[in-house]
């Protein structure tokens, strides 16, 4: 058991599809107790009764930082500790450079860089308090890239802010042995992706992935698992790509 009785925090995790629900189901098939936090709280508790009685399912935007505060601090009353914090929650919006408005602008910002910030900021200090902690940092190819399918400059812009958020955090708060990473997904098969590609789109975006195949949210999930075990007790700021060979740096 990888995570055996560690309590882990996965934001976003509500979406049957997602990759937020498929970290929580493997954090929970490797002994860790699984916390889902999404904006729909319903959603959030059903997702996780099916995991087991031991996991929770909470409401939380983390675009306002006192209900991060509050979510955090209501898992750590009943579980005395946060052990891993997934970053996952986040948005997109397929426009180009002269489409963004600030109220998009606004929101892909918000909830993808400082949804990131103001969990990450409701975490740690318990995180300090028992020298040891893990927080996964869902980033994205597009940050790499300049770019990607489904999302436009900004998505990117945001993205690439929570690769440098995360490699901050790293060095700030190594010494109290909580260490922060990245994941940067390819194209995954989610339920944000499923309706938007088209037979044709598919054909071509395969040309340009060595695997061969799109990624699903599984893949996504297993690195955030090895970032969030002690298989990685000595990884910190580190990136790892999941993304089939789409991009090869």
């Amino acid at each position: 058991m990888l995570l055996a009785d560690k309590v882990c925090i996965v934001t976003g995790a509500a979406s049957a599809r997602g990759i937020g629900r498929a970290t929580a189901r493997l954090f929970a098939l490797h002994g860790g107790r699984a916390i889902i936090l999404d904006l729909d709280g319903d959603a959030a508790a059903a997702a996780s009764s099916e995991l087991g009685d031991v996991h929770r399912g909470h409401a939380c935007d983390v675009t306002d930082k006192a209900a991060c505060e509050a979510a955090v601090a209501k898992v750590v009353e009943e579980f005395g500790r946060v052990d891993v914090l997934v970053n996952n929650a986040g948005i997109t919006q397929p426009v180009k450079t002269l489409e963004i408005d600030d109220k998009g602008y606004d929101a892909i910002l918000d909830v993808n860089l400082r949804g990131t910030l103001y969990m990450s900021q409701a975490a740690i200090p318990h995180m300090k308090r028992q020298k040891s902690g893990s927080i996964v940092c869902m980033s994205s190819v597009s940050a790499q890239r300049g770019g990607g399918i489904f999302g436009g400059p900004h998505y990117s812009a945001a993205k690439a802010g929570v690769l440098g958020l995360a490699k901050a955090m790293a060095r700030e708060f190594g010494p109290d042995n909580i260490r922060v990473n990245s994941v940067t997904p390819g194209l995954i098969q989610t339920d944000i992706t499923g309706d938007k590609l088209t037979p044709e789109l598919r054909a071509k975006i395969l040309e340009g992935i060595p695997m061969n195949r799109l990624g699903d949210a599984e893949d996504v999930a297993r690195a955030c698992l090895f970032l969030a075990s002690d298989l990685a007790s000595y990884t910190t700021g580190a990136v790892i790509d999941v993304n089939g060979g789409m991009l090869i740096h």
